[in-house]
């Protein structure tokens, strides 16, 4: 005679069938067109009825994928917010492997690059993200999306600019990285007012020049800011 194990609360449900391909593909258009129209028009200027449209989905669909149209909102931003904090946690984690000591420059670098190699890359959606991002970071009713997707990672960096500068009150070390991370949001998305000041060309070449510029920048106001 067999136990007779209790059966689990999953157990005794019925399976819910997997997500079709057609499915996913409707659920990534949809996620991708918010993303761009977001972006272009901003949560109040984006209708969930354009949003459907540039999918090429219907309006229901919307709701029954991503739920209402905050609910939509949330998901978009989080969506590439997972893999940049993993991005941006690797990179760290790569440099504290390191036979040298954790620098300022190398912290910046492994915060700051993973998010310029994305927006940088050409990728019209990454492209679209970078400017949501300064929406969202630049208005604070979205401030329970930022504490959500954003601080746990800024907070494992601000922890670690702490620890070279241990005389540095938190609030002069996270106004430098609020500083530090504004200039990032400005550089990705207006990468084209540099181009136009300049006369020089878009190419790779100055794409990580501009990175290198940045992380210097960045580094010396907070060297300058934290008297160290």
């Amino acid at each position: 005679m067999s136990p007779n194990f209790p059966i689990s609360s999953h157990e005794s449900q019925p399976r819910r069938r997997a997500a079709s391909k057609r499915s996913l593909a409707t659920s990534l258009s949809i996620l991708d067109a918010a993303e761009r129209l977001f972006a272009e028009r901003g949560y109040d200027g984006a209708s969930v009825r354009d949003i459907a449209a540039a999918a090429g989905a219907q309006i229901a669909s919307i709701s029954f994928h991503h739920g209402g149209k905050e609910a939509l909102f949330e998901r978009v931003v989080e969506r590439r917010a997972l893999e940049l904090s993993q991005l941006r946690l690797d990179a760290l984690a790569a440099r504290k492997a390191l036979d040298a000591p954790l620098t300022l420059e190398a912290l910046l670098s492994a915060f700051l690059r993973p998010y310029l190699e994305k927006a940088g890359a050409g990728d019209p959606q990454w492209l679209a993200y970078a400017r949501l991002v300064a929406m969202v970071s630049a208005d604070a009713r979205w401030h329970a999306i930022s504490e959500r997707c954003f601080d746990p990672t800024a907070g494992t960096f601000i922890t670690e600019i702490a620890r070279l500068f241990p005389k540095a009150d938190k609030t002069s070390i996270a106004v430098t990285f609020v500083f530090s991370v504004s200039a990032m949001l400005s550089l990705s998305t207006s990468k084209w007012r540099i181009e136009a000041l300049s006369a020089a060309p878009d190419t790779e070449a100055a794409t990580n020049d501009l990175a290198d510029d940045l992380v210097r920048f960045c580094e010396a106001g907070m060297r300058a800011t934290l008297h160290a």
